[in-house]
């Protein structure tokens, strides 16, 4: 009788894994959340430049993936690994680029381009630290309970990672604007406008309020906060190379070459419990991005509460941060899928209380920390079920070797496609409603459809994302027993 000796992984392997995840969740979440009030406010460019500019990047972003998946699957392993040299050397470069894109040209007629180009440089590089970075869990440990224990540390870091990068950005950002932001032209500095009485600004004119010319300090800020970011990515890359070490593929033989790409694709897109968690969290992904993009726009100009954004937005990553353990439990006491169904169903209703009560402050608060609960369970389910799918693709396949990035990079690639075209699309939306650039209120058009793109349109898509996970069919019954083929063939590898 065999017995299977599994190595377990130590605290501190996990804990530099996880923290390997956070430059991705920090530069994801601020560019999330500030990129487009950015563009329109800051940078000042229309909505219809702002919406090519994000429509551009992300599309561009979602090409690179399957570009990348394929050259890692075609790399050769070296001293450090396989997937550990695109990580370390894509960082410096990442950087640099981060810290221009939040850097505003004197050029008038340049700034559309320099967005464009740095937007999808940065994208690109950091679509070289992701993807290996994603397939690396796949060589932590050939144990699953190790490997989901390796993805509940990591998804905790990369919500703290969200956090960080929103406190960062928001706090400096916030200090350096102050209370100065909007003023009412040609009145007296306590002139003041009642928010129930706004839309009667709009009669016959949309431009009558404006900010004053943005202070150059405002602008420096966003370059101290992404400076301060460029150096967790730094110290965050550091740690993961310390701390981790790769392990070879341990179900195939030494010999085995790596599938042809072409190949990989076509079994990869023909596995079916792929095709649906794919499906799945493409819809749940497009609608908290949706909340995400426009949720700034939303507390400005929908609600009136644009000077407690940045805590409500701290508020609900912390609870995030702290849900994300829960929810951990919660998958190993009654399953993904009942996790999945519980964490993606939690938002909806808490969504609706935003444009029920739009002026409790306090009630904003609850809305966000419950808020958070569920976009915790976003964070951990899909990366937790994505070995799951690997495993099973296993045991078709057993002597196939250099799928995991074909896996994971095809994965990101449908999210951030449909993400990329749904975000440039609402932003052009905006511009059809009326969006004024650098206004300080907008108009009753404007108000609406930031309701619908961050309210109706995320609870329609979470709705429909649950609707194809019906369909998904590795259950606990069904990961069990593929964990026990999976051991039996790792014996006979051996062999």
């Amino acid at each position: 009788m065999n017995i299977v000796v599994t190595r377990k992984l130590t605290i501190c392997s996990k804990l530099c894994f996880a923290i390997g995840g956070m430059p991705f969740r920090m530069v994801k979440s601020t560019i999330g959340f500030y990129m487009q009030i950015y563009l329109l406010d800051i940078v000042q460019i229309t909505p219809f430049r702002a919406s090519l500019v994000v429509f551009i990047g992300r599309a561009w972003d979602s090409i690179t993936d399957p570009i990348v998946g394929y050259l890692i699957s075609r790399s050769k392993w070296t001293k450090i690994g396989r997937l550990m040299p695109w990580i370390i050397g894509s960082t410096p470069f990442a950087v640099v680029s981060y810290i221009l894109l939040w850097y505003v040209p004197s050029l008038k007629m340049g700034k559309f381009l320099w967005y464009i180009f740095f937007y999808s440089l940065f994208l690109t590089l950091l679509t070289c630290f992701r993807v290996p970075y994603s397939a690396l869990v796949m060589f932590l440990s050939s144990d699953q309970k190790e490997r989901d224990s390796a993805t509940a540390y990591r998804m905790t870091m990369e919500a703290l990672g969200t956090m960080i990068g929103a406190a960062v950005q928001g706090q400096i950002v916030a200090n350096a604007q102050g209370t100065n932001h909007c003023i009412l032209q040609n009145t007296s500095a306590n002139s003041s406008v009642n928010f129930t009485d706004r839309n009667s600004l709009f009669i016959g004119n949309t431009r009558t309020f404006h900010p004053q010319s943005l202070p150059s300090h405002i602008e420096v800020s966003y370059l101290i906060a992404a400076g301060v970011q460029g150096g967790i990515y730094t110290f965050c890359t550091i740690a993961l190379f310390l701390g981790v070490k790769e392990r070879d593929d341990p179900y195939t033989m030494k010999l085995d070459k790596p599938i042809p790409f072409l190949k990989g694709i076509k079994l990869v897109m023909r596995h079916s419990p792929y095709v649906k968690l794919t499906a799945t969290f493409l819809f749940t992904s497009l609608a908290i991005q949706l909340l995400e993009g426009n949720f700034a726009l939303y507390c400005t100009y929908a609600v009136d509460v644009r000077h407690h954004f940045q805590n409500i937005v701290l508020t609900i990553l912390i609870s995030a941060v702290v849900t994300v353990p829960f929810w951990q439990w919660f998958l190993q006491r009654l399953g993904k899928k009942t996790a999945v169904r519980c964490g993606m169903i939690w938002i909806i209703p808490f969504l609706l209380m935003m444009i029920t009560f739009p002026r409790h402050i306090i009630l904003f608060y609850v809305v966000a920390v419950c808020s958070g609960q569920s976009i915790a369970a976003h964070f951990l389910l899909p990366w937790s079920m994505l070995p799951d799918v690997v495993d099973d693709f296993r045991l078709q396949y057993p002597n196939l070797k250099g799928v995991e990035p074909i896996f994971c990079s095809f994965y990101v690639f449908f999210i951030k496609l449909t993400a990329g075209v749904s975000l440039g699309f609402s932003t052009l939306i905006l511009d059809f409603a009326g969006y004024e650039t650098g206004a300080c209120f907008q108009p009753p058009s404007v108000v609406l459809t930031l309701k619908l793109l961050v309210v109706a349109a995320p609870s329609g898509l979470i709705i429909i994302g649950l609707l194809i996970f019906q369909l998904y069919p590795i259950t606990e019954e069904v990961r069990t027993k593929n964990k026990l083929a999976l051991e039996e063939l790792r014996i006979n590898s051996k062999n």
